[in-house]
């Protein structure tokens, strides 16, 4: 898998007539239709590519299913895809996310979100004619970076994983993983630009909290229900740390399987 997961405004407008970059747009339909959208984008709204009852882990669509929507979509394996949303980007890193665990090495995320790239760039309304293909998965890949309740039992009395809880302080306080660090994904965005902090900051804060920097040490990622941390992922990812996965179940797993957790206040 690419770390190259980010990219700027910039490069996606020197690319706006390159049939070979495909920008998806996750927001709901009408906001597509309602807002623009970015020009040549396509929607593919968040919840088309979630499916809890699928037989791939947590919230993953199924291969099939996730094929299927790319080809009415008329994207091809071979396609740059750059995924957007309006909120800094948390529901486009899941698509991002998505489309690596089925395959599709080449998918990056927009640095910003709709809102910031209005700012400096044009938007359109006029939704693109699309041709549909037909797209092959090669299934979730053997390399997926994904890892299941008991994996995340083992890492934990393991002690060499470090667990990084996404969510926001309020619910780490309520009960987290035993032993997670608290790093709330907003934490990691700029509000003024909408995009990522600059890799000083980020390094900053993750030494603040203890997490090391050293690239090759294991990251074990979760939130509730696998959105938020998805969008960590891309980060650490783009920032070269090698050995980052996701707990899938993530949370709400944990606690249905009654595992242990801790509470923490962390108030300053």
């Amino acid at each position: 898998m690419s770390a190259d997961l980010l990219v700027e405004a910039a490069w996606v407008a020197d690319r706006l007539d390159d049939p070979s970059v495909r920008l998806v747009d996750v927001r709901d339909a009408w906001e597509y239709d309602a807002m623009g959208h970015l020009p040549g984008a396509v929607s593919v709204p968040f919840d088309s590519f979630r499916d809890a009852d699928s037989p791939d882990p947590g919230t993953l669509p199924g291969a099939e299913a996730f094929a299927d929507l790319l080809g009415e979509a008329g994207i091809s394996a071979d396609d740059t895809i750059v995924a957007y949303d309006d909120t800094h980007g948390v529901f486009a890193a899941r698509f991002v996310f998505t489309a690596l665990v089925y395959g599709h090495d080449d998918v990056r995320l927009l640095d910003g979100d709709f809102s910031a790239w209005r700012r400096e760039y044009e938007t359109t309304d006029s939704a693109p004619d699309i041709e549909p293909t037909s797209y092959e998965s090669p299934g979730l890949v053997a390399d997926a970076p994904i890892v299941d309740r008991e994996a995340v039992a083992a890492a934990i009395d393991g002690g060499e994983t470090t667990l990084i809880d996404t969510r926001e302080g309020w619910e780490y306080e309520e009960g987290h993983l035993p032993g997670a660090v608290r790093l709330d994904w907003m934490e990691l965005v700029d509000e003024e630009t909408r995009g990522v902090k600059s890799t000083a900051e980020i390094e900053s804060l993750l030494a603040d909290r203890g997490i090391e920097t050293d690239r090759s040490q294991p990251i074990v990622l979760y939130c509730n229900t696998s959105r938020r941390l998805t969008h960590t992922f891309v980060v650490l990812r783009s920032l070269g740390f090698e050995d980052v996965a996701v707990y899938e179940g993530s949370m709400t797993e944990w606690e249905n399987a009654d595992g242990a957790i801790e509470t923490t206040d962390t108030d300053e």
